[in-house]
């Protein structure tokens, strides 16, 4: 499970901008989660429980998620579609001449103190 590895990364981030802004507390952080970023989002809240009571600058701060769609682009059709349910052949012309636009995104957007 990478998620508590993820969670420890998340928390030394926010902690230092928390330090930058002279911030007493972390009452949430939102994430921005691509659906194919190979993070499982219960999983990563799990392990945010119980890390966060372990700060002092984070004690029982939410952890909110932000799904990102996953979607890919075709560039023989030049027509975009959703990754999950397609894969890489695109569902419009059958081509596999596709990427990734969005959806392996992890991004802290925003954290919320005092």
């Amino acid at each position: 499970m990478h998620e508590l590895g993820v969670v420890f990364h998340i928390i030394d981030d926010v902690t230092d901008v928390g330090r930058e802004n002279a911030l007493t507390s972390v009452t949430s952080v939102t994430l921005q989660l691509g659906t194919v970023s190979s993070v499982i989002p219960e999983y990563l809240t799990d392990c945010w429980k119980w890390a966060v009571n372990r700060t002092e600058l984070l004690k029982d701060a939410e952890l909110i998620i932000e799904p990102i769609p996953a979607i890919t682009y075709c560039e023989d059709c030049k027509e975009t579609y959703d990754t999950i349910e397609h894969g890489k052949t695109c569902p419009h012309c059958g081509s596999t001449h596709t990427y990734l636009l969005q959806g392996n995104e992890f991004l802290i957007k925003e954290i919320a103190g005092a």
